[in-house]
């Protein structure tokens, strides 16, 4: 069959804060402007995952009244809380003069992210934007002259072997003048013409971590609306991992926490779920959570590589945006404020190129706009922070962030780096301490199949593996021996194993089944032989309020 095509404007691969924000705004500029947004999840914000404390600032700018327009913003900011956590039991809670001032969080609010952008795409709808979910952007499409012609969305009813079902439909084509790739945090598509356009030209490479996530429901003494806690230290420092921990008091007795891994750690030993698991038991975070229910689980990777990783965001027609591109600023654990500011400034550079009259060629004023705004000026004043908890570890890169940012504003004379990808940091297994995780006890604690049940994850089971081998036997072959695999412990999803056949032979097995979408494996497989690219639209994750 040969695949139908829809001609827009605008289309914009993603339905998270940067593309609807960028939505939103192209049409807010030209009420002419034909603008598609699709979106992978079954529905808009099931697959959005996040902490969250969300900063107005982006939002005041794209809707001043959005109070008035009933905004999701329930849970204003009401305490801040630090600890370093020294071991299993003992903590320390910083003072609030030795804070970064980044992490003071007066005016925020606590929010569900993907509630927040349900919300978005309702005004986007209302402003007259095609919003599509259950779309999987599987393809970019070229002009002849290399630039980018739109995007494919994937065939549905293709069964594993690759041949088509009796209800196969193929995809369609969407072509446009401009194409805005706001897939989040390590997009497939974003991933190749990063690659393709080679727009990570002499810049460090991007970094990343893991962050696995709960909702619970907690009795009416333990609520404390508006409080928002982080920790560093324990677990993660008995391994010499770098990451910290959140807990949000959100509206309806409901609380979200969760624990952050840095994805450079070294020992293959390291398994991010389990460390959350036992990061619950710690007295400063079991109290918030004794006598209630768990309701919600979820894991997403987390770009953090900063202003040192953010590549060139323009090519011959398009733009990468938000986490796509690695706009979120670490510093304040904060993305979704200026991925929103760089959709919004994508749409004002595109809305002005099409009044213009021009279509398909490389938008590079746009890195001028970027670098005019505050969000550029925040990752510079901001950008040694990530490089600096790599290098000298979470207790003292953050004396190192004080110093920088509370007391020189970001001035310092000079930038650090951090040159080594996040999939070279692994040592080999013998070289490492392993680590005896303890059972979960049923209370605060669970196992990896119980909590993915909890982020409702279906795929058609008859469809082709998202999870592509480059060389199927290398796990087995290398990756077994030296790093004891570490693909069965980095995955929050059990969705990989490794195996006895009837020969007692270990055999690497995929359970895509199980994938929550994080995209850890594409990030810190040490060989880079894993691939993850867009299943049927609308498999994964189903998450309610995350």
């Amino acid at each position: 069959m040969t695949r139908e095509s829809m001609e827009y404007d605008v289309v914009i691969v993603g339905a998270g804060p940067a593309g609807l924000a960028a939505a939103c705004r192209l049409r807010q500029l030209n009420e002419e402007l034909s603008v598609c947004v699709v979106e992978k999840g079954s529905e808009v914000g099931a697959h959005i995952l996040s902490g969250a404390v969300l900063e107005p600032t982006a939002l005041n700018e794209l809707f001043p009244d959005w109070k008035d327009r009933d905004a999701p913003l329930l849970t204003a900011v009401s305490g801040d809380e630090i600890h370093v956590l020294r071991n299993a039991r003992n903590n320390i809670r910083v003072p609030g003069l030795f804070v970064p001032k980044t992490m003071r969080n007066e005016g925020n609010y606590i929010i569900s992210l993907g509630n927040f952008c349900r919300w978005l795409s309702t005004q986007a709808e209302n402003l007259g934007v095609e919003v599509f979910p259950g779309f999987a952007a599987a393809e970019v499409l070229y002009h002849d002259n290399g630039s980018v012609k739109g995007i494919a969305i994937g065939g549905m009813g293709i069964d594993a072997r690759g041949e088509h079902k009796d209800s196969y439909t193929p995809g369609m084509e969407l072509h446009a003048k401009y194409t805005l790739f706001a897939e989040g945090c390590r997009g497939h598509l974003g991933k190749e013409l990063i690659a393709g356009f080679n727009l990570d030209a002499g810049k460090d490479p991007q970094h990343y971590g893991i962050g696995i996530k709960e909702i619970w429901k907690v009795p009416d003494e333990k609520h404390q609306p508006g409080l928002v806690v982080h920790t560093a230290g324990w677990p993660l420092d008995e391994s010499g991992s770098a990451g910290g921990g959140f807990l949000y008091h959100l509206e309806d007795n409901q609380v979200s926490l969760g624990l952050i891994v840095d994805l450079s750690y070294s020992n293959p030993h390291v398994s991010p779920f389990d460390e959350f698991q036992r990061y619950k038991h710690h007295p400063v975070i079991r109290r918030h959570l004794e006598g209630g229910d768990r309701i919600a689980y979820g894991a997403r990777a987390i770009v953090k590589g900063g202003l040192q990783s953010l590549p060139r965001m323009s090519f011959p027609g398009g733009l990468l945006i938000g986490d796509d591109a690695g706009t979120l600023n670490f510093a304040k654990i904060k993305g979704s404020h200026t991925a929103m500011k760089s959709g919004m400034i994508a749409a004002e550079v595109v809305a002005e190129a099409l009044g213009a009259g021009r279509a398909g060629d490389e938008l590079s004023e746009y890195a001028t706009a970027y670098e005019a705004s505050w969000a550029w000026r925040e990752l510079h004043l901001q950008r040694n922070f990530g490089p600096a908890q790599h290098k000298w570890g979470n207790i003292l890169g953050s004396a190192f962030a004080f110093i920088d940012i509370n007391i020189c504003n970001g001035k310092l004379p000079f930038t650090l780096r951090d040159p080594t990808p996040d999939h070279a940091q692994l040592k080999p297994a013998k070289d490492c301490k392993p680590i005896p995780y303890p059972k979960p006890d049923g209370v605060l604690s669970f196992d990896k199949l119980s909590s993915v049940f909890l982020s409702n994850t279906n795929h058609e089971e008859d469809q082709p593996c998202h999870l592509v081998l480059k060389d199927p036997e290398l796990p087995i072959r290398h990756n077994l021996p030296l790093y004891d695999e570490p693909a069965q412990r980095y995955c929050p999803a059990g969705v990989y194993e490794v195996v006895e056949n009837a020969q007692g032979e270990p055999v690497f097995q995929i359970n895509a089944q199980n994938c929550v979408h994080c995209k850890t494996c594409d990030i810190k497989d040490p060989e880079q032989n894993i691939a993850w690219v867009a299943p049927e639209g609308g498999g994964g994750p189903n998450y309610p309020n995350m």
